[in-house]
């Protein structure tokens, strides 16, 4: 059982007034210590979590006992258990795969260190997905839109990604140096023909933190609704959007994943392609057709929605750290300077969730996520980034320059849960100036604003993001 640190709790009312403020009388929480948290370090209420432990972003909120804490732990299990080709509970792995387990991906529900570390794609597992089409449109016969590059003994990967990088110093406006690493994709080691590069679009996501999933289900769609409509500042070239994506025969806002092009957590989706688990909703082998898994025995349903439904239930019931340092001079500072570079616009710093909380992909409830207020630094919108960060890989309505806002909540404990500082999609930021400086488009205002700070200010402003 993981260890719980938040104590107690007591809602006393709940009133989003905007989306930048909110009523300090709306939770009285105790710490460990026994004092009172202040508003501020509640980052998701009364699913807050007062760690900087190594499994800070893998601890349950204080609410999940009894049977919900008997489900998490079995979906924690799964979640994390490395699967062997003949796992006789829940199914074998493979025997195409990424990931041999969704921990692997998901350090500690984090972010495994990514593939641009290591020149590409891993042994045994890599940390990344990979985007595979035509420039012209459409996917390859031989392949499907994710390229798998890891298969049990007797198939062979679809592929293998090399990763090089080349680097390029910059100057800030007072003198400081600072760099940018841009990666560059080939597909190596087909295990059919082989596809020129020359016809090929590749986009590569490195995996996210699942840190607040369970407060991002639960969002007032409405209020982002509401959001969408007033985000549009001209002065800052910033005009965000909703994506809307089609799943289960349904068109709903796309909330999950880099571009918001899912409407849930994709557990489903995640033992089928990354795993190469089958179930219900995706019955048949991954890769399934191929030449090369011809002979290949399919075994049927591997999973069995009961159980994926305690992943659902395990990632929505995750306790999110509270904000740390808050009264900090240096953090202080930084947070009013993260206000002036205009962050926040789409960084929105509170939210709230809907009365009933959330329902998992088994239709169970988990009303406890309802009429919370969120910290989550996101609008959860699209916003178009540049060219730099484009990828040519739409998703849903989103355009290749597209991106939904990334949630900074838990950003600052990243280093300390998986011990390395990548940011961006791709992870090609290593460090979190880096990650400002990539922003372009919709974002160059702020990296402008960022880039002329002072020396200090720049450094105060990375404090108060690290206090998240």
């Amino acid at each position: 059982m993981k260890q719980r640190l938040l104590i107690y709790f007591s809602i006393i009312g709940c009133l989003l007034c905007s989306c930048e403020t909110e009523d300090i009388e709306n939770w009285l929480v105790k710490k460990p210590n026994g004092q009172v948290a202040s508003p501020e370090e509640l980052s998701a209420g009364i699913s807050t979590i007062f760690s900087n432990a190594p499994d800070a972003y893998d601890s349950q909120a204080e609410w999940v006992t009894g049977e919900l804490e008997k489900r998490f732990n079995s979906g924690d299990g799964l979640y994390d258990d490395a699967r062997g080709v003949e796992n006789v509970s829940g199914g074998g792995l493979g025997p195409l795969y990424a990931g041999y387990s969704c921990g692997s991906c998901h350090k500690s529900t984090g972010r495994t260190r990514p593939a641009i570390a290591d020149g590409g794609s891993g042994a045994g597992f890599s940390s990344m997905l990979i985007y595979i089409s035509r420039k012209s449109g459409g996917y390859f016969p031989d392949y499907g839109r994710v390229l798998h590059d890891q298969a049990i003994y007797g198939t062979k990967p679809e592929g293998r990604l090399k990763i090089t990088t080349s680097v390029q110093k910059y100057k800030f406006p007072d003198g400081e140096e600072y760099e940018l690493m841009t990666p560059h994709y080939q597909v190596t080691e087909w295990y059919a023909d082989s596809i020129p590069m020359s016809d090929i679009r590749i986009s590569v996501r490195q995996p996210l933190r699942h840190v607040g999933m369970g407060q991002m289900m639960a969002l007032d769609l409405d209020l982002l609704k509401q959001i969408a409509a007033k985000s549009n500042y001209p002065e800052y070239g910033i005009s965000g959007r909703l994506n809307y994506v089609t799943e289960k025969g349904k068109k709903q806002i796309g909330l999950s994943g880099n571009k918001a092009n899912h409407q849930d957590l994709t557990v489903e989706l995640g033992f089928s392609s990354d795993l190469g688990v089958t179930n219900d909703r995706f019955p048949h082998e991954v890769g399934e057709g191929q030449s090369n898994m011809m002979g290949f025995a399919m075994s049927g349903v591997q999973v069995s929605t009961e159980d994926m439904e305690d992943v659902d239930l395990y990632l929505q019931t995750l306790g999110v750290p509270a904000r740390r340092n808050i009264n900090d001079a240096t953090v202080k500072k930084g947070e009013q300077l993260f206000y002036q570079a205009k962050c926040h616009l789409c960084h929105v710093t509170t939210l709230k969730t809907r009365p009933r909380g959330t329902v998992l992909l088994n239709n169970t409830e988990l009303p406890q996520l309802g009429n919370q207020i969120i910290h989550p630094y996101s609008d959860y919108l699209l916003h178009d980034m540049g060219v730099e960060l484009g990828d040519d890989y739409p998703s849903g309505i989103a355009n290749g320059n597209e991106w939904r806002t990334t949630p900074l909540w838990g950003l600052g404990l990243q280093e300390v849960v998986n011990g390395h500082s990548y940011f961006l999609h791709d992870g090609r930021a290593r460090n979190l100036t880096e990650a400002i400086m990539w922003h372009g488009g919709e974002g160059a205002a702020s990296r402008t604003l960022f880039a002329r700070m002072s020396k200090d200010d720049r450094e105060a402003l990375i404090k108060f993001l690290q206090s998240l």
